[in-house]
């Protein structure tokens, strides 16, 4: 098992690592809206998502994978009322075959955010 941490992505709020690579995958601590310095990017569900998913990429990059070698994504949404505006970034990411998922609503996420997203990946 190994560490994999990016400084293009916010470091870990807590005692995990950013992400994990084992058993040829690699397992990505979920992720919320805040940019690499750690500020909270304000708005609505569509900027959050876009940087939820850069931050996504940044730290599977850092683990030599790709967001088009995401096998599987776990989804928070603060409000179910915002899938269809979460579904509409979100697919900007991924091509056909998209990954496994599942989408849940939490009652609240770290800093107030409204969004999070943590993947599982093949390393490549």
């Amino acid at each position: 098992m190994e560490a994999v941490s990016s400084e293009k992505a916010p470091k870990a709020v807590g005692p995990y690592a950013q992400a994990v690579r084992a058993g040829g995958l690699v397992f990505v601590s979920g992720q919320i809206p805040l940019r690499p310095d750690g500020s909270l990017v304000e708005g609505d569900v569509r900027a959050q998502t876009a940087q939820v998913m850069e931050n996504l990429k940044a730290v599977l990059e850092a683990a030599g994978s790709s967001l088009s070698r995401v096998v599987q994504t776990t989804c928070f949404l603060a409000d179910m009322e915002d899938f269809p505006a979460f579904n509409e970034v979100y697919a900007r990411y991924f091509q056909p075959p998209y990954p496994a998922r599942a989408t849940v609503a939490v009652r609240a996420l770290p800093r107030g955010a409204r969004v999070e997203v943590a993947c599982v990946a093949l390393a490549e």
